[in-house]
């Protein structure tokens, strides 16, 4: 039995999500073109900044609209929770309340999806299907609606996106034991979950909302909203100073590198972040539900901490972060970075 309808949970946020800007054909084709040409431009430079090699063969790109962004999520939450929806099963005798339960759930992850498709950018599929290498997807129609919302050069923006996402590809291509940590970490938390009891089955929407905003390019700090037991939490702070390591990497050497291969660089971080700030009430409502703005102090607080950790010991030294699990940062640690200097770095 499926906690979730996932059928019905893609089929109603395909048929939620806005199509996106009014683009010409061939302006869509050109897009597409270009948004390709640059992320595999951007390889060469977010090697040489961060002197992290990723195999040739998980260089997959794959230019997106929001369903197609929509599907991926979607195979990706049902890869995480088959063991918890077969958990679940064992314990429910009536099948009619877990297929109404399903098709509600189903409401819910669709809403959740048909919004964060109109906002996400880039996405790497960290969690890989069926052996084959994640994907890099790039989400054309949000990509062409920011750089026109914005008023900033067309190519320097997606070039600017460009070297964010493959800095995410680039972590868990060169890091060959991230994406099974990363996996093991998901699997340790869904583990602990109680489906002892219906109160306790009644937090799985909260569950499932925190697996959205991991796999839909906004977790954070808001998984706590299912922590159900202290071994949960324990998970959520690993976790949590994991993702403000992969963004803030990613928010370092896109600025890092952006000099040299993106003109109006100043003017698109400035304008970018100044939209982060100041959503409209309707956005920043969805920001607040579903845990976005603890997304966005994931930006700023592990940028900082690469900033910092590279200015007291080289890239070098900071690249000590991905020798194993045991030097990834802790959750104090990514608030002082001096700390992990001390414990790894010297």
């Amino acid at each position: 039995m499926a906690i979730v309808d996932w059928d019905a949970a893609a089929a109603i946020a395909t048929r939620m999500v806005p199509a996106g800007p009014e683009v010409s054909h061939q302006g869509a084709e050109d897009a597409v073109a270009e948004m390709v040409e640059l992320a595999q431009a951007a390889v060469m430079p977010v090697q040489q900044a961060t002197g992290l090699v990723c195999p040739p063969a998980r260089h997959r790109t794959v230019v997106v609209d929001r369903p197609e962004w929509i599907k991926s999520n979607i195979t990706g939450m049902q890869q995480l929770l088959g063991p918890l929806e077969q958990r679940v099963a064992a314990r429910q005798n009536n099948q009619w309340a877990a297929e109404m339960t399903g098709k509600v759930a189903a409401v819910e992850v669709a809403a959740a999806l048909s919004w964060v498709a109109t906002k996400v950018l880039g996405q790497y599929e960290a969690l890989s299907t069926g052996g084959e290498p994640g994907r890099l997807l790039l989400v054309a129609p949000n990509i062409v609606a920011t750089e026109q919302a914005l008023k900033v050069p067309e190519r320097d923006f997606r070039m600017w996106v460009a070297l964010h996402e493959e800095t995410h590809r680039v972590q868990f291509g060169a890091v060959e034991w991230l994406e099974d940590h990363f996996r093991a970490e998901l699997d340790t938390f869904l583990v602990d979950v109680d489906v002892s009891n219906a109160e306790a089955l009644k937090r799985i929407g909260a569950l499932l909302m925190a697996v959205v905003r991991v796999l839909g390019g906004a977790s954070g700090a808001t998984i706590i909203d299912a922590v159900q037991s202290p071994a949960q939490r324990e998970v959520f702070l690993r976790l949590s100073a994991l993702m403000s390591l992969l963004e803030g990497h990613a928010e370092y050497v896109m600025d890092d590198v952006g000099p040299e291969v993106v003109p109006a660089l100043d003017t698109i971080r400035s304008r970018f972040d100044d939209r982060r700030r100041n959503p409209s009430s309707r956005d920043g409502l969805a920001r607040r539900l579903l845990g976005m703005d603890a997304k966005l102090r994931q930006y700023t607080e592990g940028r900082r901490f690469v900033a910092e950790t590279v200015a007291a010991v080289g890239m070098a030294g900071f690249n000590r972060v991905w020798e194993s699990p045991e030097t990834l940062p802790r959750a104090t640690e990514i608030a002082d970075p001096a700390t992990w200097v001390e414990r790894v770095a010297r």
